[in-house]
């Protein structure tokens, strides 16, 4: 999926699925994100977690757009954050399970939208003054001023919050993921992230078919 990129110092891997069957996580995905999480927390300290140079780097990306990520955390940083606590993940569905578990290794935000929700084309900006949404365990999020994923019908994801609008649920049968990199970040960090996550995709939630690519603002 073409996405076009407005906005500076970040670079999209784009995963697209299709056939998944959106479910609660299985056995075998619940043991891969305990690893994960005690890995993190096993090399970490909430200190620590903050000084990893994934976690700087999307900071770093945060205030080139103006956006204070002490005051609006990204996603990936919110999730190290509760798992260096010993709080653990949250278990939603093997879709977005997946995700997190991308988000934490990486320490990148990851997105998982329904794809047949979306009204092409498709463009990360910043949102406009008067625009908002619902967002996921959240009230109305105001989106002025901040980086969002936007379909010709209004935003609808974040690398902060993301809406209900296009929100995975047991009826969602495409997908769309969406890793937002610093630009800093490799294509060969990014590649394996996106790879990683579609044999994930594959392997827990029984996508049929997957594909990805690497979106850089002068695509």
């Amino acid at each position: 999926m073409d996405i076009k990129i407005e906005l500076p110092g970040v670079k999209l891997g784009v995963v697209e699925a299709d056939g998944v069957s959106v479910a609660p996580s299985n056995l075998e995905l619940a043991k891969e994100m305990d690893a994960i999480c005690e890995r993190l927390r096993g090399a970490h300290t909430l200190e620590s977690v903050m000084e990893l140079e994934s976690i700087r780097a999307v900071r770093s990306m945060f205030r080139l757009w103006g956006i204070d990520p002490a005051r609006y955390r990204p996603s990936s940083e919110a999730l190290s954050r509760r798992v260096v606590q010993g709080k653990g993940l949250y278990r939603i569905s093997n879709v977005v399970d997946t995700g997190n578990c991308g988000s934490i290794e990486t320490g990148w935000p990851y997105g998982s939208y329904n794809r047949a929700l979306l009204a092409l084309p498709v463009s990360f900006r910043e949102g406009g003054q008067s625009e908002t949404y619902e967002g996921i365990g959240k009230q109305t999020w105001h989106l002025a001023g901040r980086p969002v994923l936007a379909d010709s019908a209004g935003a609808f994801g974040s690398p902060i919050s993301d809406s209900t609008r296009t929100m995975v649920t047991e009826a969602t049968q495409d997908v769309l993921s969406v890793i937002y990199a610093p630009a800093s970040a490799t294509d060969a960090s990014v590649k394996q992230a996106a790879e990683r996550l579609a044999e994930r995709l594959q392997g827990f939630a029984g996508a049929q078919a997957t594909r990805w690519e690497i979106i850089t603002k002068h695509s």
